[in-house]
């Protein structure tokens, strides 16, 4: 029996996986580093960090089966980065990382000098800070030392690559998260590295998902426990990556991550270029088709957020049961009724990219009254969420696609109520997988397969996929949040002077 170790580089940590090849999970492990948050709109990381996590991860998960039958190894990784590194490959600053939202000098720059239209055609995504491509504009504009030391210019997992394989290379599907790519034709674009004035030559080499980028070098051996000579497939981009694991290869198949940021996806043969820009097109794993998607800043990680602030009650009580406090808020939940007896929440915790592309939103409970309870909170939470994605959907079906089920997964999709928040939201059908953390890193051992030719294709990714629950939509609740969804674009919009007013108080 032959393996495959992918890894997931999250913002929260890095998830290891050992698949067989025959789709079973035989072990899955994670190590967890820090974001620093500042600036108000700032996210950075260490890159070191990121290494370590895959150290660490590795030689643990290696030591668990024969080395000699781990037939590759492969990445996932959070998109939208800006990793800076020299000819020796060591990081010249920090990581800005795809939660970034300071480059809006830049974006106006781009805009200036390309129209908007033009570079959503060019790109399949709209003009913003989010990106990997005004991000490093951002470092030659305000570190020029660092931009010009760099070498390459890089995304998570593809330095992960360079430590273990000496290669600097991206994929497609990360490539075209720097808004430097041509999604028509998979290359770098002269036009629009002139609009950002990047050199070519600070890009790394493109590759195939499926692209073998190297093999792991006798350094990397030492440090890792893997055998010299391992191939390293190249895999991609984390909400790419997922929609691989979550079986959204075939033309029509939706998809939803509920992690720290999430998003909604569906598999097309041609981009969805939505008149108003409120969704976006990655380049995907699979030849021949592209990503539609739409991504919330914070989706999970708004729910996280709100437990880790407010439910220090709730924690100590699942201390002394011995359970998760995710647990004890399902029993909080239900004390709420759908709706949450009127009460709304706005999830811009850190701005807000899909639908709303706006760095200055902030996250507000809309509606407070003496009546409300913790339930009532909690529940408009993953009610403004899950309202928020309903926009994407929403596009996606304006622009002509029937999307009648969504398979679901990250750590948001554990709670039930969530499910059915989101089954009676959007009004589909919502398909739960037995595994919930895994599809990502799921999805970049698929790719493995199918580089080093154990997988013919990616309709191998159905041996993988197991899913254990179906939750219906139902009529009433749908009707219910029917009603509310224009209420919900009401607060946002009567609320974005005010977001202006308070940025110049920060």
């Amino acid at each position: 029996m032959e393996y495959l170790l992918a890894h997931d580089l999250g913002t929260s940590g890095n998830k290891a996986t050992l698949f067989s090849a025959d789709g079973r999970l035989i072990d899955s492990v994670t190590c967890h580093y820090p974001v620093s948050y500042s600036n108000g709109t700032w996210a950075e990381q260490k890159p070191e960090d990121w290494w370590r996590a895959v150290l660490e991860t590795t030689r643990l998960l290696a030591s668990k089966v024969d080395k000699a039958k781990i037939a590759a190894v492969s990445f996932s990784g959070q998109m939208m980065g800006c990793v800076c590194v020299d000819k020796k490959g060591e990081a010249l600053r920090d990581a800005i990382i795809w939660a970034d939202m300071r480059a809006v000098e830049q974006q106006r720059q781009i805009g200036e000098r390309i129209g908007e239209q033009e570079f959503y055609r060019l790109t399949g995504h709209r003009l913003s800070p989010s990106y990997g491509g005004q991000k490093f504009m951002w470092v030659r504009e305000h570190e020029p030392e660092v931009y010009r030391a760099t070498y390459k210019m890089l995304n998570a997992k593809d330095y992960v690559i360079l430590k273990l394989t000496g290669e600097f290379v991206t994929e497609y599907t990360d490539a075209s998260s720097t808004c430097l790519l041509d999604l028509d034709h998979l290359e770098w674009s002269e036009r629009l590295l002139d609009a950002m004035g990047i050199e070519e030559s600070k890009m790394p080499r493109l590759c195939r998902s499926t692209d073998i980028a190297g093999c792991v070098t006798k350094e990397a051996a030492e440090l890792t426990g893997l055998l010299s000579g391992t191939p390293v497939v190249c895999g991609g981009g984390d909400g790419v990556c997922s929609a691989i694991g979550t079986g959204c290869t075939r033309e029509g198949v939706a998809h939803s991550s509920m992690g720290t940021s999430s998003w909604i996806s569906i598999t097309s043969k041609k981009a969805i270029y939505d008149e108003e820009q409120k969704t976006f097109n990655w380049a995907h794993i699979v030849p021949g088709y592209v990503l539609p998607t739409g991504t919330m800043q914070s989706g999970g990680g708004a729910y996280a957020w709100y437990v880790e602030q407010f439910c220090g009650q709730e924690r100590a009580l699942a201390d002394e049961r011995g359970v998760s406090v995710y647990t004890v808020l399902e029993e909080e939940l239900q004390k709420s009724r759908p709706g949450s007896n009127g009460l709304l929440f706005l999830p811009y915790l850190l701005g807000e990219r899909s639908p709303r592309w706006n760095p200055d939103a902030r996250a507000g409970f809309v509606g407070i009254g003496m009546e409300h309870g913790k339930g009532d909170f909690l529940r408009a939470v993953q009610e403004g969420v899950a309202l928020n994605l309903n926009v994407v959907l929403d596009t996606f079906r304006k622009n002509g696609q029937d999307i009648r089920e969504m398979v679901v997964v990250g750590g948001g999709a554990k709670s039930l109520t969530w499910q059915q928040i989101l089954a009676d939201v959007y009004g589909v059908k919502i398909q739960v997988p037995a595994l919930l953390d895994e599809a990502a890193s799921m999805g970049a051992a698929i790719t493995a397969g199918v580089g080093v030719g154990l997988f013919r294709d990616f309709n191998e990714a159905d041996r993988f996929l197991e899913i254990c629950r179906n939750v219906e939509p139902r009529e009433a609740e749908h009707t219910l949040y029917r009603r509310t969804a224009p209420v919900f674009d009401e607060a946002y919009h009567a609320l974005e002077p005010v977001y202006r007013s308070l940025k110049s108080l920060r």
